[in-house]
């Protein structure tokens, strides 16, 4: 006999690590009970090879009741025993729902069926687009398969939408929800405000590029330095930070000498957004140069702090975020010399600081967890509720 008063729903995630994920399970959580669903949710382990050099694990964004399967990170966990424990997790644990953390791994294959097997309703989060990497011919194919296999699909953005469409997917099945940013505890719109208006209007000041995220590959790193060069050219007292760590941290920091630019360009090293933000609001623009970026949940960091951007053009939260001449400016992924014209334009915009904080402030108003929650609830609803 079933007791159970509410629909239930599992939501399984890869790690605990991400913080923007925990304020949103948080919420979900919190509004759960109000929305007549219940809610579980397993963490599969606590963090990721390429993270740990980046932050810690702060516990304290995690304000929901979760399982946890494997301490430690994901890439040390044996495939065996992740298939093992995600296959027990969800034969154990009956539900209405479960969501999929993705579609890229065996494990969530063995899911899908097991789900299928059991006759349990399954949605999967995606967070690809059209600009992504291109993929082998095969793992395209598998991953129509998946997707034709799940009842619904969440995805944050636009161009996430639009990629799940291009697969033939049920458009009334893609549940979007916006992107949200775990910011500090304290964080208080209106005083970020307040300090902007109190800002000296069109002050002429030395501009302040900053990067925030992994020294990586895919982040477009070098054309950053190369426009930053020309800028740097045209404006001899410009400054360019980089916040983060990785593998390419050497490297980069040859090329600065290379360049000549060893007395504009600072490592400051990982830091928490309590200790980036006084870094946003003294910035002409951040600057994420990408050549993949599913998201880019530091332009949302950026503009909850007043902060404009310049983003490449594959980025996906341009279309959401990314208002030229508004919130900052894109360009076209690889051009080093659009990409200077971007930071030396973004530079004259913060002229009237004041102004485009504002707008910077507007914009991102409703990228919050409490509406990225309720979406994602309103969308397991409709899952639930829809004929089979």
């Amino acid at each position: 006999m079933n007791t159970r008063s509410f629909p239930q729903v599992s939501i399984y995630h890869s790690i605990l690590w991400s913080k923007y994920k925990g304020v949103v399970f948080s919420e979900v959580y919190s509004q759960s009970s109000t929305r007549g669903v219940d809610t579980s949710f397993i963490q599969v382990a606590e963090t990721e090879a390429q993270r740990v050099a980046l932050a810690g694990i702060d516990l304290s964004y995690h304000r929901y009741p979760y399982r946890l399967l494997f301490e430690g990170s994901y890439d040390s966990v044996p495939l065996h025993r992740r298939v093992i424990a995600l296959s027990r997790d969800v034969i154990r644990n009956p539900c209405d729902l479960v969501v999929l953390p993705n579609y890229d791994r065996f494990e969530y294959w063995v899911m899908l069926l097991i789900c299928i097997l059991l006759r349990r309703k399954r949605a999967v989060v995606c967070d690809s687009t059209t600009y992504d990497r291109p993929r082998p011919r095969w793992k395209e194919i598998a991953k129509g398969i998946f997707f034709r296999n799940c009842n619904g699909y969440f995805c944050y953005g636009i161009r996430s939408k639009q990629y799940l469409l291009s697969y033939g997917v049920d458009e009334l099945k893609v549940k979007y929800r916006r992107q949200a940013a775990a910011l500090p505890h304290e964080y208080n719109a209106s005083r970020i405000r307040e300090y902007y208006e109190n800002y000296p209007a069109n002050t002429s000041r030395a501009p302040r590029f900053l990067y925030i995220g992994r020294f990586s590959k895919e982040k477009g790193l070098n054309d950053l330095l190369d426009a930053f060069r020309n800028v740097h050219e045209k404006s001899p007292e410009a400054r360019l930070n980089f916040v983060g760590a990785g593998a390419l941290t050497g490297a980069l920091i040859e090329r600065v000498k290379q360049l000549g630019l060893e007395s504009a360009v600072a490592f400051l090293g990982s830091m928490n957004l309590e200790q980036i933000a006084p870094l946003f609001m003294d910035s002409a623009a951040m600057v994420l140069p990408s050549h993949s970026e599913p998201w880019g949940l530091v332009v949302n960091e950026a503009l909850s702090y007043g902060c404009p951007v310049v983003v490449s053009d594959v980025c996906g939260c341009v279309p959401e975020l990314v208002r030229d001449g508004i919130t900052g400016y894109s360009f076209p992924v690889g051009n080093i010399e659009a990409l200077s014209q971007a930071m030396l334009s973004a530079a004259q915009l913060s002229t009237d600081r004041f102004s485009v904080a504002k707008k910077c402030l507007d914009t991102i108003a409703l990228y919050t967890p409490e509406h990225s929650a309720a979406q994602m609830l309103d969308g397991c609803i409709e899952i639930m509720e829809a004929p089979s």
